[in-house]
């Protein structure tokens, strides 16, 4: 029996090389001579500069930037062997992990730091970029990291707005005037992990804002300030983003930079995929185990999950998903390609007792699906 084991992280518990770990010590319980191959995988959010940092030709720099409050944080992305090409992860300056509970700012934190590793990227000679953007602590549309590269927002006064997105329901003019050359000159690519618009009920601020500590109040606020941005967006650029696919990723981040910079929307866990080889890996394999840390109704918008499903599907091997959580309907995961979803819980449990004990019991579970399997 041949394996394949290509998860996501488990968020707060575990990295997506250790779910690997877990799940082929349970894998090897069950069938100690099956050949098992470990993808770690990620879907443009937290955990995908690791998943390029572990491939062939790609090299960490560090650096400090500012935090989602201007603090200044000891951030890090990626540069090619030869520096042609840059992989920045939004979360390392600019993630809600960042923040303690009693910090949640989401009216006027930003993604400026992540603007600064982006700017560091480019003076390094990088002409080709990828932004993994998810995880943010903010809800700007990506106009703090707009404005570290040069881009003005101002009010009707001819002012410079503060940072956050609640400032931008004051939005007037676009000035990109300040633009270096070379940030002109590259190509900018935004691996997204979700499908949802700017703006409206299932826009950044409505699905997002809430887990950034937004009050239904507030939410309403900033869907109005992003959907100024839009407008103003559409009126000086010519895009129009309120309703793009993905453009409410990380705060709007995806929706500001396809309209200031005409970045390329990309979906992150096919572009993971494709660098740590997994078709390839595909080829000849029995079964495909992967899994997250909630596996509901979102997953199937461009998450690693709704990936690695699509993907064994057209290679023809059934596909079987081990989570934290598992939430109904997984109708549109079905579709796709999954076979099964178990949930590790193996009876009543607190959130912590799953968090601290998933390794154990991602073995566990995976021990009993390759029984299964063989039976």
């Amino acid at each position: 029996m041949r394996i394949v084991i290509a998860p996501d992280s488990f968020k707060g518990s575990l990295t997506a090389a250790e779910v690997c770990a877990a799940v082929e010590a349970g894998v090897k319980r069950a069938a100690p001579n099956a050949a098992t191959v470990a993808v770690p995988m990620a879907d443009g959010g937290e955990g995908t500069l690791d998943c390029f940092l572990r491939g062939a030709g790609w090299r960490e720099v560090r650096m400090t930037a500012a935090d989602p409050l201007g603090r200044p944080v000891a951030a890090r992305y990626a540069l090619s062997a030869d520096g042609r090409s840059a992989v920045v992860e939004l979360a390392s300056a600019s993630g809600l992990p960042l923040l303690a509970p009693g910090e949640l700012d989401p009216l006027r934190a930003d993604t400026y730091g992540t603007g600064e590793l982006i700017a560091d990227a480019v003076r390094r000679g990088a002409r080709d970029v990828l932004v993994c953007i998810g995880g943010s602590a903010g809800n700007d549309g990506g106009t703090g990291l707009l404005r570290a590269l040069g881009v003005r927002f101002t009010d009707a006064s001819g002012a410079d707005l503060p940072p956050g997105g609640a400032a931008l329901a004051r939005l007037a003019a676009i000035d990109d005037s300040g633009l270096a050359e070379e940030v002109r000159a590259a190509r900018f690519r935004v691996a997204c992990d979700v499908t949802n618009p700017l703006v409206g009920p299932r826009g950044a601020a409505a699905v997002f804002g809430p887990q950034k500590g937004a009050t239904p109040a507030q939410a309403a606020e900033l869907d109005a300030a992003l959907t100024r941005f839009a407008d103003v967006l559409a009126e000086r650029t010519g895009r129009r983003v309120h309703d793009l696919p993905g453009a409410g990723a990380a705060g709007g981040t995806c929706g500001g930079l396809v309209g200031v910079l005409d970045a390329e929307p990309a979906r992150g866990a096919e572009l993971v995929a494709d660098l740590m080889g997994l078709p390839a890996a595909l080829d000849g394999a029995d079964l495909v185990i992967t899994g997250e840390g909630r596996l509901d109704g979102q997953s199937a918008g461009g998450k690693v999950v709704s990936s690695v499903a699509g993907l064994a599907a057209r290679h023809g091997v059934p596909v079987v998903a081990l989570a934290g959580s598992v939430a109904g309907p997984l109708d549109e995961l079905r579709a796709l390609g999954l076979t099964a979803a178990f949930s590790l819980a193996d009876g009543p449990r607190t959130l912590a007792e799953l968090t601290e004990g998933a390794g154990a019991l991602l073995t566990a579970l995976a021990e009993e699906v390759v029984r299964l399997r063989l039976a």
